[in-house]
């Protein structure tokens, strides 16, 4: 079998949904592989988070029960003042950089502007997520190891 052939041969490979051609003759064997059918792998810039403040729910109560609601508004305006650390891609969430490692942040901590405060693996890349406000972790909204979806909440900070 000469070079053209050979060439011949690739192009029909190319052109079809053939994903493997072998030919043997004589002492002489040739096997042709086409590349698997892999979706382009795209690299996204980590993107800053995106901050949102969290909204005070209102209670509707009938007028009989107008004391309990007044109980509650210490709880709800300190709620109000909570700044949202949110996910800025698709991917899993990881609170610490390795399994054995300690979180980056838990509940209580001090947190500056710059500060990782995550982890986000997105195809196979390693995204550190970066604090924009300090403040002090309040809560945790999302399991380690666990999927995320854009503009998910992370975090909760009080600034």
């Amino acid at each position: 079998m000469d070079f053209k052939q050979i060439q011949e041969l690739v192009k029909m490979v190319n052109k079809s949904n053939i994903s493997e051609l072998s030919i043997e003759q004589d002492k002489f064997k040739i096997t042709i592989k086409q590349k698997d059918n892999e979706q382009p792998v795209y690299t996204v810039p980590a993107v800053a988070p995106v901050y949102q403040q969290v909204p005070q729910a209102v209670p509707v109560a009938p007028a009989a029960q107008a004391a309990p609601a007044a109980d509650a508004k210490p709880a709800e305006a300190k709620a109000d003042n909570l700044v949202t650390i949110k996910s800025p891609m698709i991917g899993t969430f990881y609170r610490s950089p390795g399994p054995d490692k300690p979180s980056f942040v838990n509940v209580g901590d001090d947190v500056a502007p710059g500060k990782v405060v995550c982890i986000i693996e997105a195809m196979k890349l390693f995204n550190e997520i970066e604090s924009e406000v300090g403040g002090k972790i309040v809560k945790v909204l999302v399991d380690d190891a666990s999927p995320v979806e854009y503009d998910q909440p992370l975090f909760l900070v009080e600034p």
